[in-house]
């Protein structure tokens, strides 16, 4: 893979990941891959992120430029998703979205090894641009 883009993290954000990390039982690459995200992010509070940086509950415009596919998602936690428009923090496309900006490209591996280059287009909500702090 490709250096990784800058990505930032809420503090607020960080700590409700740890607690998930801590109390799931998922796979062990996917946890290691969060974690690393975790680690290498910038760090800021959750009223001084910027609204063009993905962050958890964002509804994400973003396109798969490996196979040319758009989506639509909002990035929620693990008991969260499974409904429609949703995509797990703990899946492999989830952790590659976090902490990135409008613009922004990653290349990263897929749920079966598949080569993704994720851009972000658009975030048409964000919790923290609109004071929605509890999410």
């Amino acid at each position: 893979m490709n250096k990784s883009p800058e990505i930032t993290m809420t503090r607020l954000d960080i700590q409700r990941l740890d607690k998930v990390l801590a109390s799931l039982d998922a796979p062990i690459n996917l946890l290691e891959a969060l974690e690393g995200e975790i680690l290498r992010a910038k760090v800021v509070s959750h009223d001084h992120v910027a609204a063009d940086v993905v962050t958890m509950n964002s509804t994400v415009r973003f396109i798969d430029e490996a196979s040319g596919r758009e989506f639509v998602l909002t990035l929620v936690y693990p008991e969260q998703a499974g409904k429609p428009g949703t995509i797990s923090v703990l899946a492999p496309v989830g952790i590659a979205l976090l902490g990135l900006k409008v613009g922004q490209s990653i290349d990263w591996r897929g749920p079966s090894g598949r080569p993704l280059k994720l851009k972000i287009i658009d975030i048409l909500y964000q919790p923290e641009a609109n004071g929605d702090y509890h999410l």
